[in-house]
């Protein structure tokens, strides 16, 4: 044997303190890439459990799991409280959900018996067809919500299949975990839901979906979808492995290293923009008879009964992928009516949030039927689903919330009118903002003038014609009557004490020339004070009040 063999021999395998020296050399030579060792390394340390404290995470026992008893027809009421129609989609997602569940139920009560692996069961996916807007993932959070476990939503888009370009589809499955606080067990029975799944689609009526990496990505959410061990930490993210590293070599307790993705319950949807012909030219050829109908049909309820799984792959999916979606349901456009429903009786309605926002501005918002229904209407022809509700409404009220708030408006009737008439409605209202509460600004006048001779020991006395000229002043600059007085009297103080001074007043009349022009009518009170002192000087009489001139004249 070599003396280069004993040399490997008796290597010793580094120390903690070596390895940081190591990565530490290592993250000075990459340091022009805007990394930094130091954070780095106390992210680390920081993240580590001490030596004399192996940290034990107590996995929670999933007491919701475990009591789930729920049934089809309750998930389905649950769910039309937050959307509506959708009525087949409801019953199959919740038809899917249940089974899934009470099937990880019974898992969980036979792991110690021996008899798990006797139970034959497949998973039911579920693939969702439908435009967009209409509810899919207001469906799937609302159910995962219900029973009370973590929820991962992604557009299918964002994935590659090697991670180097977009994300790793199994980042989805870590997400979980993250979503239930570091609670591997909990993740293992989440739910995740993948949108535009339809993207993925390699070929398809020739042109649908893109061939990039879409097989690639199908081919890895299949495992997925099935059963298989996916590592909690990334090995394309050096920091995690690193992080791992540190904990090994500080001796840390072993923690679960991977996650089973054998009762995650799989959800993905997309609008399938071609699948209707495909379906429709099949169904169409098997008829009898030479002349086909060629007309284009919108993927509905009906259309939808007759997919088969091969009208799929002719979109663009692997036969596997597909197989692993057993459950397949539509979700149909919605119409005007539908519009209406969601406005009226949705807990999640958009009316509720444009009240709320008028609210915070002190405004009473009122949405009446004829605005619902124009609404709707313009909404159905924005093809995007309820989405559409969103767009119509800020389009229809930005004005109002621009030019509203600050004025005396308290209420805004929101009807088929305003709708119409948009620019018309707004002119008025804004006519009527500009109408000031006078009592309103005779309070903030006395407050004023209370506050004016509590510092200054002079009182100012605001007439009937000063008031309405504030109010008129204050609907023209959009301020309040208050911070219209600090302005303009802001140095009045002086002068009043002058005028004090020369005749000894201690209240004074502020007019509407005052309001018009304040440094003039302070200018002209001052002259005119001095006046009277000079002519009771040349009459020979003292009227003066002032300490000074008493003083003078005793």
């Amino acid at each position: 044997m070599s003396d280069k063999d004993n040399d490997k021999r008796e290597e010793v395998p580094p120390t903690p303190e070596e390895m940081q020296e190591t990565l530490k050399d290592l993250f000075s030579k990459i340091g022009g890439m805007g990394m930094s060792f130091s954070p780095f390394m106390q992210e680390m340390n920081d993240g580590a459990p001490e030596e004399s404290e192996p940290e034990s995470i107590e996995i929670d026992t999933l007491e919701s799991l475990d009591d789930f008893n729920l049934i089809p027809r309750e998930v389905k009421a649950h769910l039309d409280r937050f959307v509506i129609r959708q009525d087949e989609a409801k019953k199959a997602l919740s038809i899917a959900v249940c089974d899934h569940y009470n099937h990880a139920k019974s898992v969980r009560a036979l792991e110690d018996s021996g008899e798990v692996d006797s139970m034959e069961y497949q998973k039911q996916n579920v693939i969702v067809v439908g435009p967009t807007g209409v509810g899919k993932t207001y469906l799937v959070k609302h159910i995962a919500e219900m029973i009370g476990v973590p929820f991962v939503k992604a557009d299918a888009t964002k994935f590659s299949e090697t991670g180097y370009v977009g994300g790793d589809v199994d980042d989805l499955v870590r997400e979980l975990v993250r979503k239930a606080d570091g609670n591997v067990e909990l993740a293992e029975y989440g739910i995740i839901y993948i949108d535009e799944v339809d993207k993925l689609a390699s070929k398809g009526g020739g042109s649908f979906g893109k061939d990039v990496s879409g097989r690639g990505v199908q081919t890895t959410l299949l495992k997925l979808m099935e059963e298989t061990e996916v590592q909690l930490s990334n090995p394309m993210d050096m920091k995690g492995q690193m992080m791992s590293v540190m904990a090994m070599e500080r001796g840390s307790k072993p923690q679960k290293e991977t996650i089973n993705t054998r009762h995650i319950l799989f959800i993905v949807s997309g609008a399938f923009s071609g699948l209707e012909k495909i379906i429709s030219q099949r169904v169409q050829s098997s008829r009898i008879g030479f002349q086909v109908d060629e007309r284009s049909e919108l993927l509905d309820s009906d259309l939808f009964k007759n997919v088969e799984t091969q009208d799929f792959i002719d979109f663009g999916f692997e036969a596997e992928f597909i197989g692993r979606l057993p459950v397949r349901v539509v979700c149909e456009k919605l119409e005007k009516k539908d519009f209406v429903n969601i406005m009226k009786f949705s807990e999640g309605s958009i009316l509720r949030q444009y009240e709320r926002e008028f609210e915070a501005y002190g405004i009473h918002a009122r949405f009446t039927d004829s605005a619902i229904e124009k609404v709707a209407e313009l909404a159905e022809k924005e093809n995007t689903g309820a989405r559409a509700l969103m767009t119509v409404l800020a389009d229809m009220l930005r004005e109002f919330k621009f030019e509203l708030p600050g004025t005396s408006i308290s209420e805004l009737k929101i009807d088929s009118n305003l709708i119409d008439n948009k620019k018309e409605v707004l002119a008025q209202y804004r006519k009527d903002g500009l109408k000031v509460n006078i009592e309103k600004v005779r309070d903030e006048v006395t407050i004023y003038a209370r506050e004016f001779s509590s510092n200054h020991g002079v009182k100012m006395d605001f007439t009937q014609d000063a008031i309405l000229a504030l109010a008129d002043l204050s609907s023209i600059q959009g301020r309040s009557a208050l911070q219209i007085c600090r302005t303009k009297f802001k140095d009045y103080q002086f002068g009043l004490k002058l005028i004090q001074g020369n005749n000894g007043r201690e209240s004074f009349k502020i007019c509407k020339e005052a309001i018009e022009d304040a440094d003039k009518f302070l200018s002209e009170m001052v002259v005119h004070s001095y006046d009277a002192i000079k002519k009771d000087e040349d009459s020979g009489e003292i009227t003066a009040k002032s300490p000074s001139i008493s003083s003078t004249n005793d």
